[in-house]
């Protein structure tokens, strides 16, 4: 009988939404980014780097969700019960699971929607960049300065 693969605690921090989210919502993200590439061909480049810049990604909606509902659990202990302490304290260690673990409760949910992770977003980003041909001044084969150049074309 097979068993469900556990999800790795110690997967590279910027993968460990990706190791938690399930493989298909992984594909259908990456999809969506690919078939906005040629969408954005052509004059749209620079204006989709621009949004690029002002997506949030998951550790920022994240961290907003959870400071949202610490201070509105605190601002309703304070106003109406003291048993709304309990929202700050589930979101602080909601915030600490995610840090430890890569797992958040709202993760299905906000990968769903598709809230992407800031390494999604940067692989959008380079592939509109090379689109556009900023990496066509690299040197190849390598020579001096190619570390250089690659450095400048990668720069935001």
């Amino acid at each position: 009988m097979p068993t469900a693969e556990p999800v790795i605690a110690h997967t590279a921090e910027a993968d460990r939404v990706r190791a938690a989210t399930h493989p298909a919502v992984n594909q259908r993200i990456a999809l969506q980014a690919q078939l906005r590439l040629p969408e954005s061909a052509g004059t749209g480049i620079d204006e989709r780097i621009e949004e690029l810049g002002r997506e949030w990604d998951f550790e920022r909606v994240v961290e907003t969700e959870a400071a949202i509902t610490g201070l509105l659990g605190l601002a309703l202990a304070a106003t109406v019960h003291r048993r709304f302490l309990i929202l700050p304290g589930f979101a602080t260690a909601m915030m600490l699971l995610h840090a430890l673990q890569g797992w958040y409760p709202l993760l299905p949910i906000l990968r769903q929607l598709g809230v992407r992770t800031q390494n999604e977003i940067e692989q959008e980003r380079y592939a509109l960049k090379a689109l556009r041909g900023d990496f066509t001044e690299l040197p190849y084969p390598p020579q001096d300065g190619r570390a250089e150049a690659a450095w400048r074309a990668v720069q935001l």
